[in-house]
C-alpha cells in the first residue's frame, strides 16, 4: 500500500503534479504578459502546456512554455493585437450606444446594439479559440482565425460550455475575494492557467476531429501537425465538415 502511495505515477501524485504544473504556469504567465503586447504569445504558450496536461504527455512545463513562446511569438503577438484594436473599437462603440451618448431614436439604438453585440460575441467566440489553435496547428494569421471562428460555429455546444464555464470560475474568483478570501488565494495561485486547463478538455476533444489519421514524423514530435493547404487530408476534412 504505501509503495503505491509514494509511486509517482499514482493518480493523485500525477494530479498534486499538474497544480504545481498550473502555478508555475501562472508565474510564467503573468511575467511574460507585463509588457501587454506579449499576453498572445504567452497565452499560446500556455495552451501548449495545459493540452499537453490534459493528455497526459510528459514534458517539461518551463521548456514547453517558452518554446511555445519563441515559435508562435510572431503570430501570436499578431494576432493579439488585432483582436485588442477591434475589441476596443466594438467595445466603445457598444458602450456609446447602449448609454445613449449618440442621440438615436429607440428602433435605431436597438438595431445598432444588435449588430455590435452580435460583432462582440463573434469577437469572444474567435478569442477563445485562436490561442489553442495557434499553438496547435500551424497556419497563417487569417487562417487561423478563420478556423477559430469556424470551429466555434461549428461546435457551438462546446464553445458555450468553455465561455460558461470561464465566466463561473472568473465569478467565483471574485466574489471568493470578499466572501471566501482563504479559497481567493487558490485562484491568485492558479490564475488564468486554471482555465485554459479546463478549457483544454474541450478543446483537445474538438482538435482530435481535424487531426490526421497518421501523427507528424519523429522529427517533429513536439510540434502540432500542420492544418494549411499543404495537408490535403486536413482540408478535405474541413470541406466535408462545411457540408454538413
Amino acid at each position: 500500500m504505501l509503495q503505491g502511495l509514494f509511486n509517482y505515477d499514482n493518480p493523485v501524485w500525477r494530479f498534486i503534479g499538474k497544480l504545481g504544473d498550473l502555478i508555475l504556469l501562472n508565474i510564467l504567465w503573468t511575467i511574460c504578459s507585463i509588457p501587454i503586447f506579449t499576453i498572445g504569445a504567452s497565452t499560446t504558450a500556455v495552451y501548449y502546456v495545459t493540452l499537453k496536461l490534459v493528455r497526459d504527455e510528459d514534458s517539461s512545463t518551463i521548456k514547453g512554455f517558452f518554446h511555445s513562446f519563441k515559435s508562435n511569438f510572431k503570430q501570436a503577438t499578431a494576432i493579439w493585437l488585432l483582436l485588442l484594436a477591434v475589441g476596443l473599437l466594438l467595445g466603445f462603440d457598444f458602450w456609446f450606444i447602449v448609454t445613449g451618448r449618440m442621440p438615436l431614436n429607440e428602433q435605431v439604438k436597438l438595431v445598432l446594439t444588435a449588430v455590435f453585440g452580435g460583432l462582440l460575441m463573434i469577437l469572444i467566440f474567435i478569442a477563445t479559440y485562436v490561442f489553442p489553435l495557434q499553438c496547435r496547428f500551424y497556419n497563417t494569421v487569417k487562417k487561423t482565425l478563420f478556423n477559430a471562428f469556424f470551429m466555434s460555429v461549428r461546435h457551438l455546444f462546446h464553445t458555450l460550455g468553455i465561455l460558461a464555464i470561464d465566466i463561473i470560475i472568473v465569478a467565483f474568483s471574485y466574489f471568493s475575494l470578499y466572501f471566501l478570501p482563504q479559497i481567493s488565494v487558490l485562484f491568485v495561485l492558479f490564475g488564468m492557467p486554471l482555465t485554459a486547463f479546463v478549457n483544454s478538455f474541450f478543446f483537445t476533444a474538438i482538435f482530435r476531429r481535424y487531426m490526421p489519421k497518421e501523427t507528424e514524423e519523429p522529427a517533429h514530435s513536439d510540434i502540432s501537425p500542420l492544418l494549411d493547404d499543404s495537408n490535403e487530408e486536413i482540408e478535405e476534412a474541413i470541406r466535408n465538415l462545411k457540408k454538413q
